[in-house]
């Protein structure tokens, strides 16, 4: 069986962390200690996220564009060399099979990261016309994620690439070399704040590790990432969204499905059906009280089940909280609901889904 544990593995069971195993023997760190420490530097610091188990496919060819294309429903033709883009990856009847980041790296050649390591096998039966490569690069590829309003000048002393030139959504496609090595550098990340993600060749990822949190870049795990990815309102598949159950307008990706371009991908005309008026919308809950409901439960109006809850966590800032599938008609910002507990309910508020920074200020700044 192939060892999916990460090249940081060793570094961080050293630091104490806990672990979750996924199926296929990907690990997670559920945290190192303290997760309320972990979260403030994710908030208020630089925080330091393995990312390996994250799929990352290389693919390349003449029609590595159209292959990129064929089960993205966001617009990849406008792409520039160096630029990212995220959304919902689709089958033939317009419901999601993954969601990911894509990047252009050139013409024939570009990245593809998605949680599924059976990307390839989905994209072979809807693609396999195309002339395109494919290759799955998630060992060769540790992905070091530096996030929190600090990042950016913790990275700067460690480079002499100017930090700042770095646009929201775009990367570097040849290395940059920090603290002496070189790392692909990606102006993304998975907490709402301000943040980086580095790429070093897989020999490299443990001193890159060593060296940032020698520089006061603290590492976290799942516990502290889960509380900013829900206040940043970011889903998950399994929690947020089920493979070929869930439509991309059930989670409010609206703005990531291209149905006025000239695109060719597949589930397109059962996208177009929905888009004009969505059944779902995707919000955050403000539920009263300090008991959090479980994921799956039931939303509530007068009784009757109007939507699910997805992801419930317990804010530092905001309290129980949760993200959730709410009927549209009663899923205004306001809108008073009520959730089911393991014992009787607790009342919710509809609130926006980005609760932490609505317009998403801080990751742009």
């Amino acid at each position: 069986m192939t060892d999916n544990r990460s090249p940081l593995h060793e570094i961080q069971d050293k630091r104490g962390a806990s672990w979750l195993e996924e199926d296929g023997g990907w690990y997670w760190v559920n945290n190192f200690g303290d997760p309320e420490g972990e979260f403030k530097a994710i908030r208020e610091g630089a925080s330091l996220w393995d990312v390996f188990a994250l799929q990352k496919w290389d693919v390349t060819g003449p029609d590595a564009a159209r292959a990129a294309q064929r089960m993205f429903a966001n617009n990849l033709a406008t792409l520039q060399v160096g630029q990212v883009r995220y959304g919902a990856l689709v089958n033939n009847d317009g419901l999601m099979i993954d969601d990911g980041t894509i990047y252009k790296r050139g013409d024939d050649h570009w990245w593809v990261f998605t949680n599924s390591p059976e990307f390839d096998q989905a994209l072979a039966e809807v693609a396999g016309d195309l002339n395109y490569s494919i290759v799955n690069k998630t060992h060769q590829m540790p992905v070091l994620s530096v996030q929190g309003p600090k990042s950016r000048e913790i990275l700067q002393s460690l480079t002499d690439y100017d930090m700042s030139s770095l646009r929201y959504f775009r990367f570097e496609p040849e290395p940059v070399t920090i603290a002496g090595i070189p790392a692909n550098l990606l102006r993304t990340g998975f907490s709402g704040e301000l943040g980086f993600e580095l790429i070093p060749a897989r020999e490299d990822a443990e001193r890159l590790w060593q060296i940032l949190v020698d520089n006061g870049v603290v590492p976290v795990g799942l516990d502290a990432v889960d509380i900013a990815r829900a206040e940043a309102g970011l889903i998950i598949m399994e929690t947020d969204y089920f493979a070929g159950k869930t439509s991309p307008f059930d989670v409010s990706l609206d703005k990531m499905v291209a149905l006025d371009d000239e695109l060719e991908f597949i589930g397109k005309d059962a996208l177009r059906k929905v888009a004009a008026n969505p059944p779902n919308r995707f919000k955050t809950l403000r539920i009263d009280g300090d008991v959090a409901p479980e994921a799956g439960a039931p939303v509530l109006s007068n009784g009757e089940e109007v939507g699910t809850v997805t992801s419930p966590v317990e804010s530092p800032q905001f309290g129980v909280i949760a993200l959730a599938v709410i009927r549209t008609d009663l899923a205004g910002d306001g809108q008073k609901l009520d959730v089911a507990l393991a014992e009787g309910t607790a009342s919710a508020t509809v609130d926006v889904l980005s609760i932490h920074d609505p317009q998403k200020k801080k990751p742009r700044g």
